[in-house]
C-alpha cells in the first residue's frame, strides 16, 4: 500500500514538474518573440522599417482600422527593445496584454499613424478596396516627409504604389516587429471604439465580440435587427436569416 502511494506521489510530482516546465517554455517563447521579430526587421538592411496592418476586416459591424508603425533602428534603444520583448501578432495576446503593449509601441516608434474607414464607406466601395486604400493611406502617412530609405512592410498585401518600396510578408504580423506593432495599435484602437459603441448601441453586446460574427452577435441580430454600425454589404448567414 505504501509503495503504491509512493508511486502515485512520484507520478504526481513528475506531472507537476512537466506542467511547470511547459509553462516556463511558453513564457520563454512569449518573452523572446519580440527579439525574433526585431531581428527579422534588422536583417532587411535598412534603418527605417514601416509596418502596416488592419483590424476589423472580417467583422459584421464596426469600422475597419488600419495602423502603420515606423521604427528607426538607428535610434531605438536597448531599453525600448527589451520593453517590447513580448511583441507579437495581436491575435497571440490577450486584451490585457495588448493594452500593456500599446503605450510601449507608441513610445518606441519613430511615428505611428492610424486610419479608420466607416461602415457606410465599406458598403459603398467594398471591403477589399477599402482595406487596400486604408493600408496605403496609413503607409503614406507614416512615411510622409521622412528622409532616408524606408522599406514598407504589409501583412500579406501589396497596395497601389505610393512612392516607397514595399514588401508583402506572409504572416507578417508574426514575422516582422513593425507589422506586429501595427497590428497591436490597430486592434487596441478598434476595440476601444467598439467598447464605447456598446454604450451608444445597447443590445448587440459590442463590448463582448467587438463586431465579429459570434453566436451572441448573430442571436442579437436575429432578435433586434441591425444597428447603424452593421455592414450591409456582407452576405453573411446572420443577415440572410433576416428580412432586410
Amino acid at each position: 500500500m505504501t509503495e503504491v502511494a509512493g508511486a502515485r506521489g512520484a507520478a504526481a510530482a513528475k506531472s507537476r514538474r512537466s506542467d511547470g516546465s511547459a509553462r516556463a517554455r511558453r513564457r520563454a517563447r512569449r518573452s523572446s518573440s519580440g527579439r525574433r521579430l526585431f531581428a527579422f526587421d534588422r536583417r532587411l538592411g535598412v534603418p527605417l522599417v514601416a509596418g502596416a496592418d488592419e483590424a476589423g476586416r472580417g467583422c459584421l459591424a464596426g469600422p475597419l482600422v488600419a495602423a502603420a508603425v515606423l521604427f528607426d533602428y538607428d535610434c531605438i534603444t536597448t531599453r525600448e527593445l527589451r520593453a517590447l520583448s513580448a511583441l507579437n501578432d495581436s491575435k497571440q495576446h490577450t486584451a490585457e496584454a495588448r493594452e500593456q503593449l500599446f503605450p510601449l509601441v507608441l513610445s518606441s516608434a519613430a511615428r505611428v499613424v492610424v486610419v479608420s474607414r466607416c461602415v457606410r464607406g465599406i458598403d459603398a466601395r467594398g471591403l477589399h478596396k477599402t482595406n487596400l486604400a486604408a493600408l496605403r493611406d496609413a503607409s503614406i502617412g507614416v512615411t510622409r516627409d521622412v528622409r532616408g530609405e524606408v522599406l514598407c512592410l504589409l501583412d500579406g498585401f501589396s497596395v497601389p504604389e505610393f512612392g516607397r518600396p514595399q514588401r508583402a510578408i506572409v504572416d507578417g504580423d508574426a514575422t516582422s516587429a513593425a507589422i506586429a506593432a501595427a497590428s497591436i495599435v490597430a486592434k487596441v484602437t478598434r476595440d476601444r471604439y467598439m467598447h464605447h459603441a456598446d454604450g451608444e448601441h445597447p443590445g448587440w453586446s459590442f463590448a463582448e465580440h467587438v463586431g465579429y460574427s459570434t453566436p451572441v452577435h448573430r442571436e442579437a441580430i436575429l432578435r433586434q435587427g441591425v444597428s447603424p454600425l452593421h455592414r450591409m454589404s456582407f452576405q453573411s448567414l446572420a443577415y440572410q436569416q433576416l428580412a432586410l
